[in-house]
């Protein structure tokens, strides 16, 4: 269960742009949300008690029960490197850990890689549609941007949202990985939400945005 006070990654999805893509009331229907964060901090011994960086991931339902977190140590070449390396990490532990036919909505601090997630999603559906956006990945990532694409096309819908690094609760899993080793230890959980999501009414905004003006 979610911490009282504390904002869900449904709550915190509903709040954030979701680049290229529309935001349809709907999007608060997702079955599962994952935050995802990588970190580069240089030259490492990979123990993770150095300046090695890290990749952090925590996974919801939209109910708000953890499914998963992870705080790992990881030494990428830069930081762009890490938060596809993340990404991965994260779809991959939710793809096993979800039925067939789950939606998903993802959190990422980093604007290109969710940029570069919906347009890869927009090409998916329609082949034929004119990109409004030129997915570039960093040479670097080497197969881990072929293994996010292979794992959007795991799930039923999916889609990105941009966040702030300040919101992103994968933020200090990424950047502290020797202080939150021990939730690495947490035990394995699949998490179904209580409720379908086939049940959506596309006439009401969810609580967050219903407030809002035709200009926000």
């Amino acid at each position: 269960m979610a911490a009282y006070g504390r904002p869900t990654l449904r709550d915190i999805f509903d709040e954030a742009p979701t680049p290229h893509i529309a935001h349809p009331p709907r999007t608060h229907h997702r079955d599962f949300y994952v935050a995802t964060d990588g970190s580069y901090r240089g030259a490492g011994d990979g123990t993770g008690t150095g300046p090695d960086g890290g990749l952090g991931v925590v996974i919801e339902t939209r109910d708000g029960e953890r499914v998963a977190r992870l705080s790992v140590a990881n030494r990428a070449p830069d930081n762009n490197v890490a938060e596809y390396r993340a990404l991965h990490l994260g779809l991959d532990v939710l793809s096993a850990r979800s039925p067939d036919g789950a939606t998903v909505g993802v959190l990422i601090d980093h604007d290109d890689l969710a940029g570069n997630v919906n347009a890869t999603v927009l090409s998916g559906q329609d082949p034929d549609l004119e990109p409004t956006h030129e997915v570039d990945v960093p040479r670097a990532t080497g197969l881990h941007w072929r293994g996010i694409r292979s794992r959007i096309r795991d799930f039923a819908e999916l889609r990105a949202a941009r966040i702030r690094s300040g919101r992103n609760p994968a933020h200090p899993l990424a950047n502290a990985p020797h202080e939150y080793g021990h939730v690495n230890g947490e035990p394995d959980r699949c998490v179904l939400p209580d409720s379908p999501s086939t049940s959506r009414d596309d006439r009401y905004p969810p609580p967050s945005r219903a407030d809002r003006g035709a200009g926000d």
